[in-house]
């Protein structure tokens, strides 16, 4: 079947408020662990994960940071309004050089309480220790999303600062819970490294140093790569079909010395933990076939578009 012909209705399912967990487990590595093994299900451990998976596997982690998104701003009335920051504006070259913005950034946002935000209006959020007045006002607005100025009095701070010290943990609203202190640590896993997300790489979450410690001794290989989790993970499917859905852009980053792990473990076997290291990995081999049958090449911002791999697997086949 077509998969621009894919019914969203036939992936929609109630999912009971009591089959989610509101709080992590205290022990990471303690959480629940689903194996398949030649038609055979068991459960386990994430602690005992390394004896789940073969000697000289490469496992690929996604080393993303979750920044503090949810920006709570005062109206002159009193009232709030919540911005959550999903990703820089397009003219910014990627989310690293739109994080150390300084002094102002512009930025594509969710607003709750949209309509209560005054055509011109400018909202501000005032910050103690360090001292800082964050100031927003709405540039444009397409398809749900806006884009606004943020500026701040305090040059000497980056955006990534102002993020950490006055916004909150964007938990996954189906926790229905707000966001508290110890979110701040357990809502990243403990390799979290280059800020940009909107959302932790879920699966990465369950693992700790003794578990690492564990696939090193099997010498089970690791590697990390970023990807940014974007818009995407909150935006609602309205559309009947795949088709008329517009999947949204996320930014990746793997370095050379990486991808030349990857190419090595080719016959060994690579796992990915997780959907984004899995899309990382995919996006790789379809840039690279773009790359080798030279098409669209740009190398300033080599992308794949939502149905391109479609086309060139058809080619592939040919």
């Amino acid at each position: 079947m077509d998969p621009r012909k894919l019914r969203i209705e036939n992936y929609t399912y109630q999912l009971a408020d009591d089959r989610i967990a509101k709080y992590p487990l205290e022990d990471r590595d303690a959480s629940r662990l689903l194996v398949y093994n030649n038609g055979h299900v068991e459960e386990d451990i994430y602690r005992n994960i390394s004896t789940h998976i073969p000697d000289g596997t490469l496992l690929v982690f996604n080393q993303t940071k979750v920044v503090n998104a949810r920006l709570l701003f005062k109206k002159a009335t009193g009232g709030i309004i919540e911005v959550f920051c999903l990703e820089p504006a397009s003219q910014y070259a990627d989310v690293h050089s739109a994080m150390l913005q300084q002094g102002k950034v512009q930025w594509q946002c969710m607003i709750g309480g949209a309509s209560k935000w005054k055509h011109g209006a400018v909202l501000q959020l005032e910050h103690s220790g360090p001292d800082f007045v964050l100031f927003a006002h709405i540039v444009d607005k397409a398809e749900g999303v806006y884009i606004l100025e943020l500026n701040w009095g305090n040059a000497d701070l980056t955006f990534a600062e102002i993020l950490h010290y006055a916004g909150k943990v964007p938990l996954p609203p189906y926790l229905h819970r707000e966001a508290e202190r110890s979110d701040e640590t357990r809502y990243q896993t403990i390799f979290a490294k280059e800020e940009g997300s909107v959302a932790a790489p879920t699966a990465g979450l369950h693992f700790t140093e003794r578990v690492l410690d564990d696939l090193k001794q099997k010498t089970i290989d690791t590697c990390f790569v970023t990807l940014h989790v974007g818009a995407g993970t909150f935006k609602p499917v309205k559309s009947e079909t795949m088709q008329q859905h517009d999947m949204h852009a996320e930014w990746i980053e793997v370095d050379v010395d990486t991808l030349e792990r990857i190419i090595q473990h080719l016959d060994a076997g690579i796992v990915p933990v997780g959907t984004t290291s899995l899309r990382t990995l995919e996006s790789l081999y379809w840039i690279g076939l773009k790359l080798l049958q030279n098409i669209d090449i740009d190398l300033t911002g080599i992308a794949v578009s939502q149905w391109d791999p479609y086309p060139l697997f058809r080619r592939l086949c040919r």
